[in-house]
C-alpha cells in the first residue's frame, strides 16, 4: 500500500505501518537480543574453574617444600632446577625433548655458598662499599 504525495511514494511497509516504526521495532529487538547475548556470556565467565601453581617465593612457602624452575637450554633440551629449601641443596637436570630422557647434570649443597660475603665479583666489592659508607 503506497500513497503518493507530490509524486513520491510515502514509505509504508506491507503491514500498513510507516517504515520508521518498523525500523524502530527492529532496532529495539536487536538491542534486546544483544543484551541477552551479553548477559549469557557474562554469566558463564565466572563459572570457569582455573587452577594455577603458586609462584616460588610466594607467601605460604614452607621450608620443607621443593622449588622447581624450568628453562630452555636449546631446541633439543629443557633444564629443570630443583631446590630443596630445607636441606639447601640444588639439582640441575636436562631433559631431552624428543626421547624424554632425564640426565642429572649437577647437585650442590649451597649452604656454604650462601654464607660467603663475596665471590668472583668485580670492584667495588660489598666490603669496599661498606667501608666507604662507614667513613661518612
Amino acid at each position: 500500500m503506497a500513497f503518493r504525495m507530490n509524486g513520491e511514494a510515502k514509505n509504508f511497509c506491507r503491514n500498513g505501518l510507516p517504515r520508521k516504526v518498523t525500523n524502530m521495532r527492529v532496532a529495539v529487538l536487536g538491542v534486546i537480543f544483544a543484551s541477552l547475548v551479553v548477559v549469557a556470556i557474562s554469566s558463564q565467565v565466572g563459572r570457569s574453574t582455573v587452577y594455577a601453581q603458586r609462584p616460588s617465593g610466594s607467601p605460604g612457602l614452607t621450608a620443607d617444600q621443593l622449588i622447581a624452575l624450568t628453562s630452555d637450554v636449546d631446541q633439543t633440551h629443557q633444564q629443570v632446577t630443583i631446590i630443596d629449601s630445607n636441606s639447601r641443596v640444588m639439582s640441575v637436570y636436562h631433559i631431552d625433548r624428543k626421547s624424554g630422557e632425564i640426565t642429572l647434570k649437577s647437585v650442590r649443597n649451597v649452604n656454604w655458598d650462601l654464607q660467603m660475603e663475596e665471590f668472583n665479583g668485580v670492584s667495588p666489592s660489598p666490603r669496599e662499599i661498606r667501608s666507604l659508607l662507614e667513613q661518612r
